[in-house]
């Protein structure tokens, strides 16, 4: 792929999503400035394997290259103990903690009403697990299966994370509710 044709197909496969991929590398790194250099990087990433995406959903594939991008910085630019989110017994039990005290019936409505921030915060404070799936199923609007393949991960993983980190959302927000 000769200079131009390669220039034409970043700005037609990974310019309309960086907005998109700057978001996701904020929620994955907890940080506007490290967010900028992983987007970086992420772009570097995508202008050498480009020829290697055959179509398809680009946003899903450069918020692939993005997520990777960011646990490849984290490793090298954090220390270990910044990136240990738990075993998966951890998390069953931060969940079943959450689905014992969590209010029924209006968690999505308490979510919904809650501002800005505190949604913000209560996002960023969900181990890491739960954090990637809300970020890229509720605010960048991947399906189960998008988000499914690009973690490595069974469909139904995805949704019980989700539910998990929905039910934690809301324990947290009704906790800290005016």
């Amino acid at each position: 792929m000769d200079q131009q044709a390669l220039t034409q197909r970043f700005s037609e496969v990974v310019q309309p999503h960086l907005a998109d991929a700057l978001a996701l590398a904020r929620w994955l790194t907890g940080s506007p400035v490290d967010a900028e250099d992983v987007v970086q990087e992420a772009c570097l990433k995508a202008l050498t394997g480009l020829s290697g995406f055959r179509g398809g959903n680009a946003r899903a594939w450069v918020l692939t290259v993005v997520r990777h991008s960011a646990y490849t910085w984290m490793r090298r630019h954090r220390p270990k103990a910044l990136l240990m989110v738990g075993d998966a017994a951890t998390l069953d039990a931060l969940a079943g903690l959450a689905a014992d005290k969590a209010p029924t019936g209006g968690d999505a409505d308490l979510i919904r009403k809650a501002d800005t921030l505190r949604v913000q915060a209560a996002v960023a404070g969900l181990p890491l697990a739960y954090r990637e799936v809300v970020v890229l199923r509720d605010i960048n609007d991947l399906t189960y299966k998008e988000i499914a393949e690009m973690l490595s991960i069974p469909i139904g993983t995805v949704m019980s994370r989700l539910s998990r980190a929905r039910q934690t959302l809301a324990l947290v927000l009704s906790r800290d509710a005016p």
